[in-house]
């Protein structure tokens, strides 16, 4: 018993404390935990309507690299995350600066990563190099496809231009290609696999870094933010 639990504080803890890292880079307008922690929930239940789909789509379209890593397993999975993300936060009160949509998307992504991580430390032998490298890994890069998810989104929403729906557009495109890329080179690659997945990684955090750092620049309440540190 002792070691299951165990077992299951490590393959959760990764998304617990990349999610609070993200909650904290929100510098002007914190959103209420109980609504990050609903995406959180929302990210691990889409996991059953997403293996229901990949399980059809693998009995339809077969297994080929390029249609696993594409359309089974990014297609389904980031689509799902989209839909989730679009047609429950989009519109909602507290989506109400562009660092929320990467905080949302984040959050969702992460439930997903982490319900993930569970069943795998369940159903395979697992060590802790295993779960740290599924943590520096898997974990993360789905967090920074939701990165690339809510940044658009929360373009698209503050934006108020003619570029609004190609921004939707990219909130799902981007981050499917991204992931498609990932398990492509982990499908394809048998050796020396971590000569291009730890360039790739490096890459999407410093993108994801700078996307943070533009969607809080962005915010409405930063000028209100500067005000009370005048008047302090």
């Amino acid at each position: 018993m002792v070691v299951l639990l165990s077992i299951l504080t490590a393959a959760v803890a990764p998304g617990i404390l990349l999610l609070t890292y993200f909650y904290l880079k929100d510098r002007y307008n914190s959103e209420p935990i109980h609504m990050v922690m609903r995406m959180f929930i929302f990210g691990m239940l889409v996991s059953f309507p997403i293996l229901i789909i990949q399980r059809g789509l693998m009995l339809w379209l077969g297994e080929s690299p390029f249609v696993f890593s594409f359309i089974i397993s990014s297609g389904v999975e980031e689509s799902l995350k989209w839909f989730v993300l679009y047609h429950i936060i989009y519109n909602h009160t507290e989506f109400d600066e562009p660092y929320d949509g990467i905080l949302y998307a984040t959050a969702i992504s992460l439930g997903f990563a982490t319900f993930e991580n569970v069943m795998y430390a369940l159903l395979q032998p697992v060590s802790f190099v295993s779960l740290l490298m599924r943590a520096l890994l898997p974990v993360s890069a789905h967090a920074l496809f939701g990165v690339m998810m809510g940044y658009y989104l929360g373009k698209a929403k503050f934006s108020q231009n003619v570029h609004t729906r190609r921004m939707i557009v990219l909130s799902l495109l981007l981050p499917l290609f991204w992931h498609g890329l990932y398990d492509y080179i982990m499908v394809t690659i048998t050796t020396n696999w971590l000569l291009l997945i730890v360039p790739l990684m490096v890459f999407l955090w410093i993108r994801g870094l700078r996307k943070m750092q533009r969607a809080n620049a962005r915010s409405p309440f930063r000028l209100l933010h500067q005000e009370d540190e005048v008047k302090l």
